[in-house]
């Protein structure tokens, strides 16, 4: 009778645990890593709505939202709403926001490889610029990120910068001796003007109307739609066409948000981030193009355009900035970008 009972509670005891290894079983397989996880992200960036920035966030949006059938519902704020310039990134570390996209020279204290856009005459396309960041050596920059818990995903060009004052036109580098010209900062870009005999400050994107406004700065550089966009021929006499250094922008995420989602919520997000790039790298020439134009037509600006010849005459005087900028950044990422011209 004993061993009748005993045989009986083994078979017990072995339902129960075939029962419980079902169950942990199908706990594996919950919402957790099949099936669209719902959940609200938030995208951040400075610049204004008509521009490449906010056109790429909007197609994000779109494709995400349309992609999860609204299980992933996505936030867009511009024009510094949510964070500015000089707090999104430890916002993003702390995922209080998913993406950010600031301007690379943001980012050049992290890695002196995100100086790229600022190194004067570098790139003669938004194409070559493009082809750098898709390129080996560009992934290899974004991937620095990692150790601070960012994942670098994709560029987003605004285009070439160009200088405007409220001082006088600018046709040659002598005609910037004595001025005070805001930049997104970084040191390259005030020894850029150091070179030049000017002077440089950082200024919050959001905050550089008023200071220009007010003579807070004398000058400032930009693309074309982020001057026209922010108005800032209103309040700045000249403009001298150069494209000396551009506005590139990284889409940056959090990986600790990343590595949380699943097989099929990353999936919907990637091709979110793919639309995203393909519409901001395809509106950046046009809004760029549109905005000179809408520039021209207020006619609140003198435009100067210079010269190959003028141009040759700031690439020379630039010269020993080039060199010393190449050695820090690394003379094979620069060599791989001069390649994509």
């Amino acid at each position: 009778m004993k061993n009748v009972k005993k045989l009986i509670t083994g078979l017990l005891l072995f339902v129960l645990t075939l029962s419980l290894a079902a169950c942990n079983s199908s706990s594996k397989t919950s919402a957790d890593d099949k099936g669209i996880q719902k959940m609200t992200i938030k995208i951040s960036h400075v610049v204004a709505e008509n521009t490449p920035k906010q056109k790429g966030a909007l197609a994000m949006k779109d494709v995400i939202e349309k992609e999860s059938d609204g299980k992933i519902k996505v936030q867009v704020y511009p024009n510094s709403q949510l964070f500015g310039d000089k707090d999104e990134y430890q916002n993003l570390v702390a995922n209080n926001a998913q993406f950010i996209i600031p301007d690379m020279s943001k980012l050049v204290g992290n890695d002196p490889g995100f100086n790229i856009p600022a190194m004067p005459f570098l790139f003669e396309s938004d194409q070559a610029a493009d082809d750098f960041w898709d390129g080996e050596k560009g992934k290899e920059i974004f991937k620095r990120l990692e150790k601070d818990g960012v994942l670098g995903l994709s560029m987003w060009p605004n285009g070439a910068k160009h200088i405007t004052n409220d001082k006088k036109p600018i046709t040659k580098p002598e005609d910037l001796q004595g001025m005070k010209i805001r930049t997104q900062g970084g040191q390259l870009l005030e020894s850029l003007y150091k070179t030049l005999g000017a002077g440089s400050t950082s200024i919050p994107f959001g905050e550089l109307y008023t200071a220009l406004q007010q003579g807070t700065v004398d000058g400032e550089e930009n693309t074309y739609s982020n001057i026209e966009s922010k108005k800032f021929d209103e309040v700045q006499k000249y403009t001298t066409d150069i494209g000396h250094t551009r506005v590139d922008y990284a889409l940056l995420t959090n990986t600790k948000f990343w590595d949380g989602l699943n097989d099929e919520t990353k999936a919907i997000i990637q091709k979110g981030i793919e639309k995203g790039t393909k519409v901001a790298r395809k509106s950046a020439a046009q809004l760029n193009k549109d905005a000179e134009k809408k520039m021209e037509d207020r006619g609140k600006t003198k435009v100067t355009k210079l010269t190959s010849e003028q141009k040759d005459a700031f690439k020379k005087a630039l010269e020993p900035v080039y060199k010393e900028w190449a050695k820090k950044i690394g003379p094979d990422i620069i060599k791989d970008a001069e390649s994509r011209k």
